[in-house]
């Protein structure tokens, strides 16, 4: 084969592989910003005391707060919560890959804003959970969040 030919099929090669890796990268892009896609999953809180429509502005399952007591079996609620709606965008144990907050950089006074942020999603691609998750639901998942956070 002429040195020509060679040269043009190898041309051919690295330009098929280009429009491919270009054609991934998008892929991967569009995956990564349309994380609010997410279909939301509701919660078996079974166990767990129904805290009613009335807001809490602090987490009633955190140690020293009014069911404190359930405080494990929270946790164990959240985690599975957690796994259904929230890891795909903010990680496997609240661990974000960069895309998304890291969840475990909230701290104990952010509870106001975590509740408004999962009650009413974000313009960034959060959705609302109001529909599907119960404020019992709500304060598990952040009852988990906390249990992860070192």
């Amino acid at each position: 084969m002429p040195f020509s030919a060679l040269s043009s099929a190898a041309f051919s090669t690295r330009r098929l592989a280009g429009v491919a890796l270009l054609a991934l990268s998008l892929g991967a892009a569009s995956a990564a910003l349309g994380h609010g896609d997410v279909t939301p999953q509701e919660v078996d809180t079974k166990g767990l005391p129904d805290l009613g429509e009335a807001p809490l502005m602090e987490n009633p399952f955190r140690p020293g707060n009014q069911h404190a007591d359930l405080h494990d079996e929270a946790v164990a609620v959240g985690e599975r919560g957690y796994a259904g709606n929230c890891a795909v965008c903010h990680g496997i144990q609240a661990m974000s890959g960069g895309l998304t907050p890291d969840l475990r950089n909230l701290e104990e006074w952010d509870d106001e804003f975590y509740l408004q942020r999962v009650v009413n999603g974000t313009e960034r691609g959060m959705p609302s959970f109001k529909s599907n998750l119960d404020q019992t639901a709500i304060w598990a998942i952040k009852t988990y969040i906390e249990s992860v956070t070192p």
